[in-house]
């Protein structure tokens, strides 16, 4: 059944109006036709199962059937803060990162970052960064489309990390898997937890003690083998899933 995403305010007492893109993506893509059902979320923790009732112009009209609580999301917030990689490498990591329950993903251009990008480029990115969000949120039955922030520098992330209850720093340096179970188990449900992952290059250490210090940031090893850019980010997320995940 296809899902899709309005604001609060679309929602009516027993009916919701879908407006924007997904007018087009229902009528002329998909070909829905009168009757037809389907999901809508508002962001909120409650799910609607509607029926189209009216195909117009600009919006659609869909008839609320029941409504339901959803447990699809973890009640921790995780904050994936991802040093710009190349190429389309991003593309891939919020696909990944929105299926695994990311609530934000925050860009940052650290010191190792290869790639720069001017106001121009970087909002088109965005703009194509937050349609994969929101492809990858109707695709896993998200309740929400997880935002993909403005690029931050990397004191600008650890500031905005600051007020998490966690931060974790997978760096190449540290060392004792003991230890990073630990930091990870106690890691309570209901807890916001930000991630910082490094560019290709990784992290400088003048980085990561600047993330301790002002973040409280712990740095955490995820094994002896050296994962790319693409992989730490989303290895990290499954742990954490897995870990935090309802009953």
């Amino acid at each position: 059944m296809y899902r899709f995403f309005v604001e609060p305010e679309q929602v009516g007492e027993k009916e919701i109006t879908i407006t924007g893109s997904d007018v087009n993506h229902i009528k002329n893509v998909l070909r829905m036709k009168p009757e037809e059902t389907i999901l809508i979320s508002s962001g909120e923790s409650l799910e609607y199962t509607c029926y189209i009732r009216e195909l117009k112009e600009e919006e659609i009209i869909a008839h609320i059937m029941y409504v339901q609580e959803s447990g699809y999301e973890l009640l921790s917030r995780l904050y994936l803060f991802q040093g710009l990689p190349k190429s389309d490498k991003m593309e891939l990591i919020i696909q990944k990162a929105v299926e695994l329950g990311v609530h934000e993903i925050i860009p940052v251009a650290s010191k190792r970052a290869v790639v720069k990008l001017d106001a121009r480029k970087e909002e088109k990115k965005r703009t194509r960064w937050q349609a994969i969000s929101e492809s990858a949120a109707k695709q896993s039955k998200r309740m929400y489309v997880p935002e993909v922030r403005k690029v931050m520098s990397f004191s600008q992330a650890v500031e905005y990390a600051g007020q998490l209850d966690v931060v974790l720093v997978p760096y190449e340096l540290a060392k004792g898997m003991g230890e990073t179970r630990e930091i990870i188990g106690k890691i309570k449900k209901g807890q916001s937890v930000g991630i910082f992952i490094g560019p290709e290059g990784g992290f400088e250490e003048a980085e990561v003690e600047l993330a301790v210090e002002k973040a409280n940031a712990k740095a955490i090893t995820l094994g002896k083998r050296i994962l790319r850019t693409e992989t730490a980010g989303l290895t990290v997320l499954s742990i954490l899933m897995f870990t935090l995940e309802e009953e």
